[in-house]
């Protein structure tokens, strides 16, 4: 899944997405509040953490411009003071949560799960197409009761066809939901990593539920057309 970091302090930056992208998550970071809102309102994010306190554009200015323009993604709010008022603020200009520093980065990772098992395409904890189960909230995944391991990267690519069952997903988009801006490497990857799947997710199961769509992209169903 990609995420939009937005955080102004060099290091508090570093050590969010460090441990976001360990998580498996895709994360693009904008210094300042006007870097936040274009990239905001450039790309398709699943999540944003925003900081209050930015430089050129204040948060909850950024925050307020981006509902305005109709953004529907969840945003987690970021901040120092720890005052009601200011929550009460955040949340009324659109946040979905709020968290105050300095946190537990296990914290931060948990309700940024909270918050993605909202999402509008399909909701709950659970994903699941036939056999297929992918559970948010502990991270498992069974095919026809079988527990298969993945790694992150490999979870994030899967969730992302299990959030978008039945819809051919371009190497294109799916680069940029499981990469990022500043990843340069050949699209290629991106069939790498659905030759992991294939063998964890297919092999040994029937009916097969990844499928290549020639000169497209790829996509998750039960179907063979």
């Amino acid at each position: 899944m990609r995420i939009l970091l937005v955080e102004d302090e060099p290091g508090v930056a570093r050590f969010i997405r460090q441990g976001l992208t360990e998580a498996g998550y895709a994360v693009d970071v904008a210094q300042d509040g006007r870097e936040g809102l274009a990239y905001g309102l450039s790309a398709e994010y699943d999540a944003v953490v925003l900081d209050l306190m930015l430089p050129k554009m204040n948060g909850l200015e950024v925050l307020r411009e981006l509902r305005h323009q109709q953004f529907k993604t969840p945003v987690l709010l970021l901040t120092a003071r720890d005052g009601v008022d200011d929550r009460v603020q955040g949340l009324d200009a659109g946040a979905d949560d709020y968290l105050v520093k300095p946190f537990a980065f296990p914290e931060l990772l948990a309700r940024l799960r909270a918050l993605l098992r909202r999402p509008p395409l399909q909701a709950g904890t659970l994903l699941q197409l036939a056999d297929l189960q992918m559970n948010l909230a502990t991270r498992e995944v069974h095919r026809a009761g079988k527990l298969l391991e993945f790694s992150p990267r490999e979870f994030s690519l899967l969730e992302l066809l299990l959030r978008h069952p039945n819809q051919v997903l371009t190497r294109t988009q799916i680069l940029e939901h499981v990469w990022n801006f500043n990843f340069y490497g050949d699209s290629n990857v991106v069939d790498v990593y659905i030759g992991y799947l294939r063998r964890k997710v297919d092999l040994g199961f029937a009916p097969p539920l990844i499928h290549t769509v020639r000169g497209v992209g790829f996509r998750l169903s039960e179907r063979f057309d």
